[in-house]
């Protein structure tokens, strides 16, 4: 089969851009192609490891399901994941090689982009269709220079593009006008089609609307996509800070670090009915909760920092005190325990920081990241239930403690001589129905509402986006741009 590519890019973040590719690329498999996500560079603290071992974005993930095949490193060649305001821990090929502040990671682009090439080059001898995801928007002229993301790797890899709008923002006609006016004629040309995403109403209204669009740019409407209530899809970056269930009698609240790692891990939580989750942001006391949750960080000691400056430490061994339970996630484990030590600077200045002490454990934080995926048996409270994730940090931890988690027949994470305070290196601990109930069964869940089974939610929500984009897309001209005959 000729390869067939095409790269969805957005006017803006968040315009729908992972949505489009994975709801695309489900289409696809429908109809018998082989198909891979693709995404040159990734800017997100939301990530998942690969079956070979590496780092890639959960959106990519996320896409890779959609195609109904493992997630490999070459899906997502380049990562970032922020860990200040001006610089980020650079992942290549699925493995960290270091933290880069702006100007140096705009000074090894053209270094980057070779690779960028090569992942993509062997992941079309693999798969003979691609759909290639943007980051951010194209129209952003100050980044053009030795652009991977959005155009300057279109150009290189000579493929077709797609811009996707989100009108439910306002102004959808003016960001694609003004997305193309940005581009160079080159970067134009290349531009084959544009869809709005997310549209609430009558579509007939925006007749007009496209008809002026098309004859300012030349460039057609492949579709109006609408705006689906009640569809899961995993989210890369934002974060949803209250699902409020007024039938719920177990609250549930994450601390909202400013430099929070995998939030996905709490969306089962988030769409159980029996549960009202709550999202903290710093500033604000953190409520009467069953359980709260210290979720994983970019930065553990500048999260813990801010946690204490906020009053969290005390609003927590209030919470304690009155018998409420704790879990801690990946660096939310590391904040628990005594002592966090980061004698190399691998997240920020080299220094120690004590822990909040509730868990007898140490960690030092190293520069080979921990990468794999785990499967196994939680064991609370004399039950046992299947439970299975990944883990992705820095730390290695040293636990004296009781141990909770048997995964693979090796222990896993700690467990206060209290029964009050859990820690875990697992992300996706709540993903698995059964280890979910274990888990809030023990932090005090005594309702009847079953757990969500997640892996059936990703699968729901990228067939009913499937679904819309069948039915809302002009399909034979989506192929005809994919076989580069437009």
């Amino acid at each position: 089969m000729t390869p067939m590519t095409l790269m969805v890019q957005g006017t803006t973040s968040d315009a729908g851009k992972s949505a489009m590719v994975a709801g695309l690329c489900r289409l696809l498999v429908r109809q018998g192609y082989s198909v891979a996500p693709f995404k040159p560079q990734n800017m997100a603290l939301n990530s998942a490891v690969t079956a070979d071992g590496g780092e890639i974005g959960r959106a990519q993930a996320a896409q890779a399901q959609a195609c109904g095949i493992p997630p490999q490193v070459d899906m997502n060649p380049v990562l970032l994941k922020p860990n200040s305001e001006v610089g980020a821990q650079v992942i290549l090929c699925g493995q960290a090689i270091g933290n880069q502040d702006a100007q140096a990671y705009h000074e090894a682009k053209p270094t980057l982009l070779q690779h960028v090439i090569e992942a993509f080059e062997r992941l079309g001898q693999r798969y003979p269709v691609r759909i290639i995801e943007g980051a951010g928007s194209p129209a952003e002229v100050n980044l053009r220079e030795g652009d991977i993301a959005n155009m300057g790797f279109a150009e290189v890899a000579d493929v077709p593009v797609v811009i996707v709008a989100d009108i439910d923002r306002g102004g959808v006609f003016a960001h694609l006008y003004g997305t193309h006016a940005c581009l160079s004629p080159s970067e134009q040309a290349r531009v084959k089609g544009f869809i709005i995403n997310k549209f609430r109403g009558d579509a007939s209204l925006l007749d007009d609307g496209i008809e002026w669009l098309e004859q300012q740019t030349g460039v057609p409407v492949l579709g109006v996509v609408p705006y689906l209530r009640g569809v899961y899809l995993e989210a890369e970056d934002a974060v949803a800070d209250q699902q409020v269930n007024h039938d719920a009698r177990f609250t549930v609240a994450v601390l909202g670090l400013p430099r929070m790692a995998n939030h996905t891990d709490f969306d089962a939580l988030r769409l159980n009915p029996g549960i009202n989750l709550i999202m903290v942001r710093p500033g604000h006391t953190l409520p009467p909760a069953d359980l709260l949750i210290l979720p994983g960080s970019k930065s553990v000691r500048a999260d813990l920092e801010t946690l204490r400056q906020h009053g969290w430490d005390k609003q927590l061994a209030r919470h304690l005190r009155y018998g409420g339970k704790v879990i801690g996630v990946c660096g939310g484990y590391q904040m628990l325990g005594q002592w966090i030590r980061d004698p190399e600077g691998i997240e920020s200045a080299p220094g120690n920081s004590a822990g909040l002490g509730y868990l007898t454990v140490d960690t030092t934080l190293a520069a080979q990241k921990c990468l794999k995926r785990t499967q196994g048996t939680l064991t609370l409270n004399g039950s046992s239930a299947a439970i299975e994730g990944y883990e992705i940090h820095a730390g290695v931890s040293q636990v004296s403690g009781t141990q909770p988690l048997c995964l693979a027949g090796e222990p896993e994470g700690a467990l206060s001589s209290d029964n009050q305070v859990l820690g875990t290196y697992l992300h996706g601990l709540f993903d698995k129905p059964e280890a979910c109930e274990q888990l809030l069964h023990w932090a005090g869940y005594r309702h009847q509402a079953t757990a969500v089974d997640m892996v059936a939610q990703r699968e729901a929500g990228i067939d009913a986006l499937a679904d819309a984009l069948e039915q809302h897309l002009d399909r034979d001209r989506l192929l005809a741009i994919l076989e580069s005959r437009e």
